[in-house]
């Protein structure tokens, strides 16, 4: 049987206010690092006026593009078979419409997706958005200077996952101009 005396409770207690002590302090610390960090966090998430807004759409095992702004343009894109690349094209990174935005100009790019999960990811860019059913997600950026921008689904979405390209064309504005009269044509 256990006999509990005074002195035995006393030890069970000791110590007990600098452990409470070394528990707290460094709570309280990580308390002040975070806050402003949430606040950043915060204003990062923050998309402003933007020039242009293109919605993506995940599909299996393609994306589906709408340029509202413009007349209502949209277009599918898949990737082209491998017995079909031209000399210079990237295998299973080339598709069959580029995304074409202009280059300094703020872009919004809202993203869901029709089935499962996608992530449409550029990473030359520095932008990832998750394609989630049912949500639109939404991220801003501005390219400075004109090329082509390869990017795929980073999600493990199903079988063919790796084979959901997207390229993103940077043109300067004037080309992107002309290319959505001619594409509305």
């Amino acid at each position: 049987a256990l006999v509990l005396n005074k002195y035995t409770c006393r030890s069970l207690v000791e110590g007990q206010e600098i452990e409470t002590i070394w528990t707290i302090i460094p709570a309280i610390i990580l308390v002040f690092l975070a806050l402003p960090s949430l606040r950043l966090l915060y204003l990062l998430d923050e998309v402003g006026d933007c020039s242009l807004t293109v919605k993506s759409i995940g599909h299996q095992w393609y994306w589906s593009y709408e340029y509202s702004d413009f007349l209502n343009i949209e277009f599918d894109s898949y990737m082209i078979p491998t017995n079909e690349l031209e000399s210079g094209d990237f295998r299973l990174l080339e598709v069959d419409h580029r995304v074409v935005l202009p280059t300094q100009t703020d872009i919004r790019v809202l993203v869901t997706s029709a089935d499962v999960i996608h992530s449409w990811t550029v990473p030359s860019l520095g932008i990832k958005a998750d394609a989630v059913p049912g949500r639109l997600n939404q991220l801003s950026f501005y390219i400075k200077y004109p090329g082509v921008f390869y990017g795929q689904c980073s999600e493990i979405c199903g079988a063919n996952h790796s084979f959901m390209p997207i390229v993103v064309e940077a043109v300067p504005l004037k080309n992107f101009m002309q290319w959505v009269v001619h594409v509305s044509e």
